[in-house]
């Protein structure tokens, strides 16, 4: 008799919910986003109790920052949780700072869709809340988002193409290998004479990156014949300046300095978050216990801890631009990574 009327309380405490509720969330399909720091965004088609649909576009970090708030206000292992109510949440796929983005991003679906699932599947009270309500709410951003293929909303007996079709691979930048090259780490692609290699971007004047067989990694420019360069200026800008932005940046350990030019599409007046840096430096570097630097106009290596001080290095740069000659498109800052707790690198003299 209990579970019968606690099953009828649950349908009319469910019935008095408002009509844009949502009630299911199905990521759809996982699209690239070029920036600073390349990231995935997961496509998520949200249905409403009131039976409307629509798609919003959400990063992983996003599902932990809603993790961490229903934790803080509803986990019966917060000790200083807020409210009298509490509720046993269902578990989030952790963070992963290696790896392919594109491998991480894609076997989290069916876990972050289990998640949503979970989530969606409590107490009537707890969807009210606002967290919930704003990480499920279609934003204007969200609503003028082109969406692509959305591969996963697609009937299961739809045979999904992999390949690009023929035309456009051979419209894409691309060049053949003149010679073997055997490449030195996973970083860089080995090629075999008369393999056709597609052009991703330039890595500085010597090296590109591209995709054979597969694989993507960096290679010699003198190793191959460029049959289709990439673009050199952006068609839709009236400057025709290049179309990507060079960061140096420096891997500082006792063993020696390792120095890398890093591409990334955006602009060279853009302002980088703290977070971005520091993980687009454990990408490049394929390290995950590092901190960030930049030298002070005295030259001393000031470790970055916040947007602010990033902030301050790219005001820094600013006053001292014009003193150090560099490329067009390269940013007038630097960053140099050291490992966390190497403190023998800061000059501590009074």
């Amino acid at each position: 008799i209990m579970s019968l009327l606690q099953q009828l309380r649950d349908e009319s405490d469910f019935d008095q919910l408002p009509h844009n509720i949502p009630i299911s969330a199905t990521i759809a399909d996982i699209e690239e986003k070029k920036g600073f720091i390349d990231y995935f965004m997961f496509v998520i088609e949200v249905k409403t109790k009131g039976g409307s649909k629509y798609l919003i576009y959400r990063r992983y970090r996003e599902f932990f920052n809603l993790h961490q708030v229903l934790e803080f206000r509803y986990s019966p292992e917060n000790p200083d949780k807020r409210g009298p109510n509490t509720c046993i949440l269902p578990s989030l796929p952790g963070k992963v700072f290696m790896g392919n983005k594109r491998e991480i991003a894609e076997s989290r679906i069916p876990e972050l869709n289990t998640y949503m699932k979970r989530l969606l599947g409590l107490p009537t009270w707890l969807l009210l809340d606002e967290a919930i309500r704003m990480f499920f709410y279609q934003t204007d951003l969200d609503s003028q988002q082109q969406p692509r293929a959305l591969r996963r909303l697609r009937p299961p007996t739809r045979k999904v193409k992999t390949v690009k079709p023929k035309m456009e691979l051979f419209s894409a930048p691309r060049a053949e290998a003149i010679f073997d090259f055997r490449g030195n780490g996973k970083a860089e692609l080995k090629l075999k004479k008369g393999e056709v290699i597609f052009l991703l971007q330039r890595v500085n004047a010597d090296w590109l990156e591209g995709t054979v067989n597969n694989q993507t990694g960096i290679f010699p420019l003198s190793f191959v014949k460029i049959i289709k360069p990439l673009p050199e200026s952006d068609s839709e800008g009236e400057g025709g300046g290049p179309t990507y932005s060079c960061l140096r940046c420096f891997l500082l350990t006792p063993s020696g300095v390792n120095t890398r030019d890093v591409c990334v599409q955006e602009d060279l007046t853009i302002q980088p978050t703290y977070k971005d840096l520091l993980s687009r430096m454990r990408n490049v570097f394929q390290m995950d216990n590092i901190a960030i630097n930049y030298r002070d106009h005295e030259g001393d290596l000031i470790r970055i801890l916040d947007d602010d001080d990033v902030q301050l290095m790219i005001r820094q740069s600013r006053d001292q631009q014009g003193k150090v000659k560099r490329p067009v498109n390269q940013f007038q800052w630097e960053l140099h990574v050291t490992l966390a707790s190497d403190l023998s690198v800061y000059n501590v003299e009074a």
